[in-house]
């Protein structure tokens, strides 16, 4: 089992540091999160608090996730990013393919690329994206984002996208694992059909039991089940040993932690050696038990 560490929303100087520490302790990665902009006015809702507010997001800190991932990708020698994730269908696809292959260059293929929809029509307005067929826009782009960051020529022809044949320079030595974000339908299987994994947004153990029978059934037909396949959750059993192992036995092979509620309103006055020290915690009493 393999954990990623979760800290989002606080202090943008607290960022390196963690990283440094979290990858002192043992943890294979860090999830970084991705906001674009905070609307004054929206009627959707978001798709992961229980009443769907999006109050708490209001005035909260977001550095650029990849400019984020080089500063901490500078400070550290081992421990891999992951957006969670990229709201991919309001960006460029050819621009992401080139940040993401700069990204993985620089640090030494220690990038696992989430990436998902964004819930907010409000970030397609801004970035001028049409907001209809979001789907369809973000099928192509993850084709267009393996197609471009496996080397050499490639060309697409799609519905939403058309591109003559290019190629960027310089790209990862190895692929860039693509991880689809989302608990819809439509998401898990493009996660089945399209990525190389699948991130788990939260909720209760019955909910993520479902959401893992549904995946393996729709890897099964769209013919993806021997490929590998990451799947990284989030569970309260993450926080014991033996909980890690129904986990592990249930196919999941990265358990997302975090040690503080990110969804409430106001700053983080959480101290960074507060974060460190429960980081630390963490990894001495599940993460050196359970073992790579």
């Amino acid at each position: 089992m393999r954990f990623t560490y979760a800290e989002a929303m606080t202090d943008p100087s607290y960022h390196l540091p963690l990283a440094r520490a979290a990858e002192a302790a043992g943890y294979t990665s860090m999830a970084v999160a991705d906001s674009l902009i905070y609307p004054k006015e929206s009627d959707a809702t978001y798709p992961y608090t229980a009443d769907g507010s999006r109050e708490f997001l209001e005035d909260k800190s977001f550095i650029e996730t990849f400019t984020l991932i080089a500063a901490m990708g500078a400070v550290t020698s081992t421990i891999r990013f992951t957006p969670f994730v990229l709201k991919l269908a309001v960006r460029p696809p050819v621009l992401v393919a080139k940040q993401a292959s700069s990204i993985a260059h620089l640090t030494g293929n220690r990038l696992g690329l989430g990436v998902g929809l964004s819930p907010w029509p409000e970030d397609f307005t801004a970035m001028g994206v049409p907001w209809a067929r979001r789907g369809k826009r973000m099928d192509e782009a993850i084709e267009i984002l393996r197609g471009l960051t496996g080397g050499g020529y490639f060309e697409y022809h799609g519905e939403c996208y058309d591109l003559p044949p290019v190629k960027m320079s310089p790209v990862p030595t190895e692929p860039i694992p693509i991880l689809v974000g989302g608990h819809s339908e439509p998401a898990l299987r493009r996660a089945a059909r399209l990525g190389d994994g699948w991130m788990h947004g939260g909720g209760g153990p019955e909910e993520l039991d479902a959401l893992l029978t549904r995946l393996a059934a729709l890897r099964a037909e769209e013919g993806t089940a021997d490929r590998p396949f990451e799947i990284h959750a989030i569970s309260l059993d993450a926080y014991s040993v033996d909980g890690v192992k129904r986990l592990a036995d249930k196919g999941v092979t990265d358990l997302i932690v975090g040690f503080r509620m990110p969804y409430i309103k106001g700053p983080d006055t959480e101290p960074l050696a507060k974060k460190i020290e429960k980081l630390e915690r963490f990894a001495e009493s599940v993460i050196a038990k359970v073992g790579p």
